[in-house]
């Protein structure tokens, strides 16, 4: 890893110049040739599966290609669409979400992928930002989009994905078995889609995503498959994140459907549920969120707590010494029943969206299932680096992706990015666009981080959840969370800082932590009970911290806590509800 004259930090990797990766840049210069060339490569591989009431339905990547084209052909004859006009998606993750995608592409309209956790106030704010002309959606949230249609004016045609008996809807399955059309080229600057982030309530923030975007990143992650698996046969992945996420989007369709990979949907989040379709379809992939590692985490502790002494024993000898068998072949062999549960074929995941947990990653390193971090900005497309050639540093993101540019702000020790994958901006929004980039064209990342001599970052904080003691020492809540999540006694943790009321200087704040007991705790002691041990526990564990650095206020509440969609801790929510409560 260099850096130039002004301490930037880029990858200088020379990646492998094989015919093939000459052949995807050539490809990836263009993202409708894009989409023939995958569909025309792996045209006989399944691309898309998802299990319902009757079994499993499978495209393969021709059937999703032709899906694609004959829903982009109604959307150009019959919606009568034109290039540039927005399309809205509100669906649960699933095959015919991913051809709306495509079609959207091919038709020329702008994506914009909806939060199906929104409400109805919510959504309509985002629709009345960007104006969609068409809505696709699922069953499931047709009446929504119906109510929606009624508010919105630019709404004119929906089109369900499902079979339903309405002369106002536009069904899939009805539609005219038309598949070529003329298709619509835009340039690599125009926008391809608008992804809404924070603020849906009152001032829709839409990052606006350009195809350049798209594929400066396919370019960037295509090179991976080769440093994540080596010579290791991955067939298919496992989807657990919503597709109106980026993340999902980019990493967990985009890019695995580049490599010719199959993925698989699920209905249900319930562990036994996904470790059936693991078994089923022989998982070797997941792109997951840190909350999902420590629920799998959990759930395998639970077990072996249950099971007998003998086998206690033999798993924590087993676990100790593999911190010195380097090879993954021989952890999974050790702990092949573990194995066994995830189908036999898992090979790892990564992990991204909030930071890891460095317990949680070394838990299932140590076990034989690997775990790449990475991390990423909506406003970065959104991946910026990942963390493929330094697993023993489990805490760290990895390094910048080919394209990316990083360096650390002296002043502040903000992480500053820049390069092809930064967004457009933010949609209708030039001031805000302005606000969050330096006069040189730098985009904040909002990130307190640090790049070690190699070049790899590791996030320590966010500046705007910063707390400013009364003695002028800061603290970042990340970094108190990290040690009290490492007990088995809280299932959530959400630190913060509130103004005191008395004897402060203005401007000044309090650590206060916010602990959700486990379940297994709640279903133990009386409410009196949790209180005691859960606050016991919080001191307990802050002794590992600086003094000032320890929570005063310590709150213990029953129910979880407010969340994102990719379980993230609405920490700004939370922060609501406490002082509602005071």
């Amino acid at each position: 890893m260099e850096t130039d004259k002004f301490g930037v930090f880029k990858n200088t990797s020379t990646p492998v110049n094989t015919g093939k990766s000459q052949k995807n840049e050539k490809i990836y210069k263009n993202i409708l040739l894009f989409l023939q060339n995958k569909t025309r490569d792996y045209e006989n591989r399944i691309a898309l599966g998802i299990k319902d009431s009757r079994g499993w339905r499978e495209f393969t990547y021709k059937e999703t290609g032709l899906l694609s084209r004959k829903i982009a052909c109604c959307l150009i004859n019959q919606t009568g669409v034109t290039r540039g006009e927005r399309l809205a998606i509100l669906s649960e993750s699933r095959p015919e979400f991913g051809a709306g995608v495509f079609a959207s592409i091919l038709a020329g309209t702008i994506t914009v992928p909806l939060d199906i956790k929104l409400t109805k106030y919510e959504l309509k704010s985002i629709l009345d930002d960007c104006t969609p002309t068409v809505i696709i959606v699922s069953s499931q949230f047709l009446d929504t989009a119906k109510e929606l249609s009624k508010v919105v004016e630019s709404l004119k045609y929906i089109i369900c994905l499902d079979d339903v008996e309405d002369d106002d809807v536009i069904c899939v399955n009805k539609m005219p078995e038309v598949y070529e059309t003329k298709w619509r080229q835009r340039s690599s600057k125009s926008t391809a889609l608008i992804i809404y982030t924070s603020g849906t309530t009152g001032d829709p923030k839409g990052v606006e995503i350009s195809f350049n975007n798209m594929l400066t990143q396919l370019n960037d992650l295509s090179d991976l498959y080769r440093k994540f698996f080596g010579n290791k046969k991955i067939t298919s992945l496992l989807s657990i994140l919503p597709m109106n996420h980026l993340f999902e989007l980019t990493v967990g369709f985009s890019m695995i459907l580049s490599w010719g990979l199959s993925i698989y949907y699920t209905k249900s989040l319930k562990p036994k549920d996904i470790l059936s379709i693991m078994q089923e379809k022989n998982i070797n992939f997941m792109i997951v969120v840190p909350a999902f590692l420590k629920l799998l985490k959990t759930g395998i502790e639970t077990e072996i707590k249950s099971s007998p002494k003998h086998t206690q024993f033999l798993f924590k000898l087993m676990y100790a010494s593999t911190k010195f068998i380097p090879s993954y072949t021989i952890r999974k062999l050790m702990f092949y029943k573990i194995h066994k549960k995830f189908g036999g074929k898992f090979y790892g995941c990564i992990s991204g969206g909030a930071p890891l947990d460095v317990s949680v990653g070394e838990f299932f390193e140590r076990i034989g299932i690997r775990i790449f971090q990475g991390y990423g900005l909506t406003e970065t497309s959104p991946v910026v680096s990942v963390n493929y050639d330094k697993c023993k540093d489990i805490a760290s993101v990895g390094r910048p992706l080919n394209s990316v540019q990083a360096k650390i702000a002296p002043e502040t020790g903000e992480l500053l990015l820049k390069g092809a994958s930064v967004m457009k901006g933010y949609y209708k929004k030039p001031q805000l666009t302005d606000s969050v980039f330096t006069a040189d064209g730098w985009l904040h990342s909002g990130d307190i981080a640090c790049i070690d001599k190699d070049g790899h970052i590791h996030i320590t904080g966010r500046i705007k959840n910063m707390i400013v003691l009364s003695g002028g020492k800061k603290v970042f809540p990340e970094e108190v969370e990290s040690v009290l999540e490492k007990s088995d006694k809280f299932s959530e943790v959400c630190v913060f800082g509130t103004s005191k009321k008395t004897g402060s200087k203005e401007g000044t704040e309090e650590i206060v932590a916010v602990v959700v007991p486990s379940d297994n705790l709640q279903s133990m002691f009386s409410d009196k009970e949790l209180q005691t041990i859960a606050r016991q526990e919080v001191k307990n564990l802050s002794s590992r911290l600086a003094p000032y650095k320890r929570p005063v206020n310590i709150i213990v509440r029953k129910e979880p806590l407010p969340k994102t969609t990719t379980r993230k801790i609405k920490r700004k929510e939370v922060k609501e509800l406490v002082q509602t409560l005071d």
